[in-house]
């Protein structure tokens, strides 16, 4: 039980910028799910790579785009640039940004 806990530990958290490592996109994280919580047709579909659906998956907003997209976390990696990320949904979601890092709003 506690190597399962351990395993699926998220590596990122909400608010982090990331770089999609096969995609070469960079984005911000505003949702973190533990283990695939889509459907099984999403996942045949969309998931070509066959990621694992027991380990975290993360939502991301695009940078320099108005879209979003679910990610595997072996597919993420740290963004290094640490500027910050053209979305418009941004502002729904976070307040501001304090050492390379997004802020939620708090409600």
């Amino acid at each position: 039980m506690i190597k399962n806990v351990i395993e699926n530990f998220p590596k990122f958290r909400v608010g982090q910028l990331i770089h999609h490592k096969k995609f070469d996109y960079r984005g911000v994280i505003f949702q973190v799910d533990a283990i695939f919580k889509g459907t099984d047709a999403w996942y045949e579909q969309v998931a070509k790579s066959r990621p694992p659906r027991d380990q975290p998956w993360y939502h991301v907003m695009v940078h320099n785009s108005a879209s979003t997209t679910y990610v595997a976390e072996r597919h993420l990696g740290e963004d290094m640039e640490k500027t910050l990320i053209n979305n418009p949904i941004i502002a729904k979601v976070f307040s501001s940004i304090e050492n390379g890092e997004y802020r939620r709003i708090l409600h």
